[in-house]
């Protein structure tokens, strides 16, 4: 019986520089080969490109994506692209699609099928139940001769002039340039539809991203009697007690309708202590506050916030209403708390 065992490789070559250099070299090469198959297909974005687009784009239904194999991994990968950048779209296996799975495409659906070769049994098999249900089919394979991409309303042409694996067997360079295409694909549509961050946003919201688009600032402001406020009339010392009470390192100075006239922060107190001639409990609290700070409103976005005290070099945001009435507060740690920075 013939073992199928691969010999090991000796520990104290694997150790040397020229095992190492060896190694380096072989995954650097596979970045030039890679880069070469992209820069080829690029050249290739034409009409035909523009054709698949508009196929999209006409659609009443989905892109519907399949494909075998490795061509199968990237087309999956490329409608989860495509359905979080506002083309509906999924993807459904061949093989599993002449058990049954025909029955989750209508005739309102684009299908987008990949295969390297054009000739996958599996994925042409589809093809005549795909015309006669009247879908329009948009193929992707590296042969323009092939069976798919005679097929095709529309045919992508991903050839690469080499693999980059050394045998020429793995899918590699081709994979990747599948993967570039289905992207190009996604973006050219996305722009194409005016879609936004805050669309992107609303199909991510357990991400870090939609916490930072769909967070407000009502969401996580101190509001009531959180929020640090003295009369204008108020000695700097209570100022300070209210400040040291909310806990916030600042407080607003409000008129008797309650809307804004200054701020008074941990950095104003260090400058007023730099000043011997001010005494705490004499000295008004409007004598020594920041007139017209920054704030923000209400239902402003929590990264608008964050933006704010960036380019602005602060740590704390006052809320505001459109009387200039102040509603609420936060800080640089509020923001913090809720992943937003």
């Amino acid at each position: 019986m013939t073992s199928t065992a691969r010999p090991a490789l000796d520990p104290a070559f694997l150790q040397s520089p020229a095992a190492q250099a060896g190694l380096a070299q072989s995954g650097r090469r596979v970045f030039e080969i890679e880069a070469q198959a992209l820069a080829a297909v690029a050249a290739r974005i034409d009409g035909d490109f523009t054709a698949a687009c508009k196929l999209v784009l006409a659609a009443r239904g989905r892109v519907v994506c399949t494909g075998m194999g490795k061509s199968g991994h990237i087309a999956r990968k490329i409608a989860a692209t495509l359905a979080s950048t506002g083309t509906p779209a999924f993807y459904v296996h061949p093989g599993e699609a002449g058990h049954g799975d025909l029955g989750m495409i209508t005739d309102a659906d684009v299908v987008l099928a990949l295969s390297y070769s054009g000739e996958s049994d599996e994925v042409l098999m589809l093809l005549p139940v795909l015309k006669r249900q009247g879908n329009r089919l948009i193929a992707m394979t590296g042969r323009p001769q092939s069976t798919l991409a005679r097929e095709a309303d529309v045919h992508l042409d991903v050839s690469v002039p080499a693999e980059a694996c050394p045998l020429d067997l793995a899918p590699t360079s081709s994979t990747t340039a599948s993967l570039a295409m289905g992207d190009a694909l996604a973006v050219a549509l996305l722009e194409a539809r005016g879609f936004t961050a805050d669309d992107f946003a609303r199909s991510h919201p357990a991400g870090a991203l939609g916490r930072r688009l769909l967070l407000h600032i009502t969401d996580i402001m101190h509001a009531g009697e959180e929020v640090p406020r003295v009369h204008a009339d108020a000695s700097i010392s209570e100022a300070l007690v209210e400040m040291s009470h909310k806990r916030l390192g600042m407080t607003a100075i409000v008129d008797d309708a309650g809307c804004l006239i200054g701020l008074y922060t941990d950095g104003d107190l260090r400058r007023t202590l730099d000043d011997a001639g001010v005494d705490l409990r004499s000295t008004r609290i409007a004598e020594v506050m920041t007139r017209s700070p920054k704030t923000i409103g209400a239902d402003a976005l929590a990264v608008e916030a964050a933006q704010l005290m960036e380019t602005h070099k602060i740590s704390g945001l006052l809320v505001v209403d459109t009387e200039r009435r102040v509603v609420g507060a936060l800080n640089i740690h509020d923001l913090l708390r809720a992943r937003v920075v």
